[in-house]
C-alpha cells in the first residue's frame, strides 16, 4: 500500500508471503529510504478446536458478575492456576488458587441469592492458567451477570452480559482450554 507523507512525500509498504514455511517479508520505503526485513514463521504444532457447542456442555451456572468481581480480587496472585469445580453436590460451584499464602477458596451454593441458574450433570474439577484468565476480568468488571460453562474436554466459556449506555444488552465470550501442564 503507498500513501503521502506530507513531511517527506510518498511512504509505500509491500508485504510478500511466498508460502508455508517461507519468512513473511516486509519492504519500507519513505523519503527515499528504503527498509527491509523478514519474519521468520512457523507452524502450529496443532490447532485447538475452540468448537465449543452446547452438545458438549456437561456443566453450566449463570449468576451475577457481583460475586466473582469479589472473588477474582480476593485470589492470590502469586498463585499459576485458578481451579473450579462443579459438582452436582455441595460444594457446588468452588473457585480456588494456590499460592504463596496458602490456598484460597471461594463457594458458592447453587440456592445462593448470586445464582440464577445452575445445571450439573457430573462432578468437574480444572485447573486454568491464571494469566489466561486476567484479560476477561476487564469484561467481568463492566458485566451484570455471567455464564460459566464447561465442556466434557475441560474447556471453560464465560459468557458475559453487559448492558451499554443506551441501554442495549451486548455479550462477550472468553474461552479457555484446561491447564495441561497441572493435571493430576
Amino acid at each position: 500500500s503507498s500513501g503521502i507523507n506530507a513531511e517527506y512525500g510518498f511512504t509505500s509498504l509491500k508485504m510478500y508471503y511466498p508460502g508455508e514455511g517461507e519468512p513473511l517479508g516486509l519492504v519500507l520505503e519513505e523519503g527515499g529510504v528504503v527498509t527491509e526485513c523478514q519474519i521468520k514463521t512457523m507452524e502450529a504444532d496443532e490447532i485447538l478446536d475452540f468448537n465449543f457447542t452446547s452438545i458438549g456442555v456437561q456443566n453450566k451456572i449463570i449468576m451475577k458478575s457481583e460475586c466473582l468481581k469479589d472473588a477474582f480480587s480476593d485470589l492470590d496472585v502469586s498463585s499459576h492456576v485458578i481451579e473450579m469445580l462443579m459438582s452436582p453436590d455441595s460444594p457446588w460451584f468452588r473457585l480456588s488458587t494456590f499460592g504463596h499464602a496458602g490456598t484460597t477458596t471461594n463457594e458458592y451454593p447453587k440456592d445462593s441469592d448470586m445464582v440464577e441458574s445452575f445445571e450439573c450433570t457430573k462432578t468437574q474439577i480444572n485447573k486454568y492458567k491464571l494469566t489466561l484468565l486476567k484479560p476477561s476480568i476487564k469484561a467481568l468488571l463492566q458485566s451484570t451477570k455471567i455464564s460459566i460453562r464447561m465442556d466434557d474436554r475441560g474447556f471453560l466459556s464465560l459468557q458475559y452480559m453487559i448492558k451499554t449506555e443506551d441501554g442495549n444488552t451486548c455479550f462477550v465470550e472468553y474461552l479457555c482450554a484446561p491447564d495441561e501442564d497441572n493435571e493430576d
